[in-house]
């Protein structure tokens, strides 16, 4: 059975912001609450976006906030070796193969209907090549990206707060055509190498939870729960981003808010204090429940009016 050790794995990519903080902390209480391990990853696969800095100041302010981790932080781009291997025991079933379809191939074969996949799916276009077909593609130039043969399998992910998420699995990309490997592919193989038993992240991956319980059984690792954390937006009711003003620590600061008047905000949304408390990271793994997030949908929040509403449940 997959152990109960958590994860916080950003992309460094810029600075947190309360929404990131609030699933880093909903992270990190959950390990904590169960006496497992919490661990951080770099997940910095976008070597053209991620930064060092980005990474220093994030691991800064997850440090701040009180959330500390049990093991040095591994990063994704030292990772390539591993992410090779599950690829090659792919390969070794016929579980992959080249792809040379464009972002607009793609969008407009999508469209159009193809069996039981569902809407938007990528339809494997690809995937019944004959090898002459195979080399006229390759004589193009173009770089092929790899995807898996998922067969239209019907995958199940069992999430903490959304119950059973049940989808049928497109042949979705492992391995870009640059050479970088997908996220779908790198964060099945890391939970499975780090121990991961419970993935805890926004809920606006949940959709991919599907594919990557589909992805863990075909390697051979053990399958995480999800927990899925619902999303912090910003007065437009889009997700929080830079553009809502004061929405990272660092602003929050700057107006003369420390980190534990920021940990106490976040804390209240989740409705584990009232506004006015200020409790210990260690004061709120004792009153952490999962229960609290069940029936809770998205947030929202005005940084200049006030602070992060308590969640509904």
């Amino acid at each position: 059975m997959a152990s109960s050790d958590g994860r916080f794995a950003p992309s460094p990519s810029g600075p947190l912001h309360l929404g990131n903080l609030r699933t880093a902390l909903v992270a990190w209480l959950r390990a904590r609450s169960q006496g497992a391990r919490f661990l951080v990853r770099i997940e910095d696969l976008d070597r053209g976006r991620s930064r060092p800095e980005h990474e220093a100041a994030q691991l800064r302010e997850l440090a701040v906030l009180g959330l500390d981790w049990d093991a040095p932080p591994v990063r994704q781009s030292a990772r390539d070796a591993l992410y090779a291997a599950a690829v090659a025991r792919l390969a070794a079933r016929d579980l992959v193969y080249p792809c040379w379809c464009t972002r607009a191939e793609i969008r407009e074969a999508a469209g159009a209907p193809h069996g039981d996949l569902p809407e938007g799916a990528y339809p494997g276009t690809c995937a019944g090549l004959s090898a002459a077909e195979r080399a006229e593609r390759e004589r193009t130039g173009r770089p092929a990206a790899l995807r898996v043969r998922a067969g239209a399998a019907r995958a199940t992910a069992h999430d903490l707060v959304r119950g059973e998420i049940v989808a049928t699995v497109d042949d979705f990309v492992v391995r870009r055509g640059d050479g970088t490997y997908a996220y779908n592919l790198a964060v099945v193989v890391d939970d499975g190498d780090q121990g991961v038993g419970e993935v805890v992240r926004g809920d606006d991956l949940a959709s991919s939870a599907p594919r990557q319980a589909w992805l863990a059984g075909v390697l051979g690792v053990p399958v995480p729960t999800y927990l899925h954390v619902p999303l912090v937006l910003g007065p437009d009711g889009r997700r929080l981003a830079k553009r809502d003003g004061a929405v990272t620590l660092e602003d929050r600061e700057a107006l003369g808010e420390d980190a534990a008047a920021v940990r106490a905000r976040l804390a209240a949304s989740l409705g584990l204090c009232s506004p006015d408390e200020r409790p210990t990271a260690q004061e709120l793994v004792a009153r952490f429940d999962v229960a609290l997030l069940r029936g809770a949908g998205p947030l929202r929040w005005d940084p200049v009016a006030g602070p992060l509403p308590a969640a509904a449940g």
